[in-house]
C-alpha cells in the first residue's frame, strides 16, 4: 500500500480559509474552524499564509508519548489516527509533537488530529489554489527546503549577514 500524505505549497496559499472550513464541517458537522484539524498561519510581515497540519510522522512523537495507545496507524490510510475511545485527555501527544498539530478537543478535552478524513481529505478537495494536496507520502517532505532558504533569506535581508 503506498501511504498518502499532505503537500503543502505555501506559495499557492491565499489565506481564503477554505480548509479549515472543510475540515471542520467533515470533523464536527459545523462551520467551526477553532475545531478544524488544519490551520491557516498568517505570516503578517511578509503578507503571505501557510496552511499547517499534521505531517503523519514517520518517528510519531504523539503515538510514542500517549499512554494508553489511543493514537495508532489506520490500515486504510496510513495515517496515525486518534481512538476517541481510548484518549483520556491527559495531553501528552499534544506536548509531544514538535509541530503543535495535535489539539484539544474542547467539550470533550481529547486529542484531535488530522486523519486524512479516512482518504479523502478535505482541506485538499476544498483549496481552491491546490496549496494543500493529497500526494504519495514520499513527495510529501519536497517543499521543506524552498520554504526553509525562503525564512533564511528573509532573516538574512531583515537583520543582516551572520556574524
Amino acid at each position: 500500500m503506498t501511504v498518502k500524505t499532505l503537500q503543502i505549497v505555501p506559495d499557492r496559499c491565499t489565506g481564503c480559509m477554505q480548509c479549515e472550513l472543510a475540515c471542520s464541517w467533515v470533523q464536527t458537522g459545523q462551520f467551526q474552524p477553532s475545531r478544524s484539524l488544519i490551520r491557516v498561519q498568517i505570516f503578517d510581515e511578509e503578507a503571505s499564509y501557510a496552511p499547517y497540519g499534521c505531517v503523519q510522522c514517520d518517528e510519531a512523537w504523539c503515538m510514542n508519548a500517549c499512554p494508553t495507545q489511543a493514537i495508532v496507524i489506520d490500515p486504510a490510510t496510513g495515517a496515525k489516527v486518534v481512538l476517541d475511545q481510548m484518549c483520556i485527555g491527559c495531553h501528552l501527544c499534544t506536548i509531544a509533537c514538535p509541530f503543535g498539530t495535535v489539539w484539544t478537543t474542547p467539550g470533550t478535552d481529547k486529542a484531535a488530529k488530522c486523519d486524512h478524513c479516512g482518504g479523502q481529505p478535505a482541506c485538499a478537495t476544498a483549496c481552491p489554489t491546490q496549496a494543500i494536496q493529497y500526494v504519495d507520502g514520499d513527495k510529501s517532505q519536497d517543499w521543506f527546503a524552498g520554504w526553509q532558504q525562503r525564512v533564511h533569506d528573509g532573516y538574512v535581508t531583515a537583520l543582516g549577514p551572520e556574524s
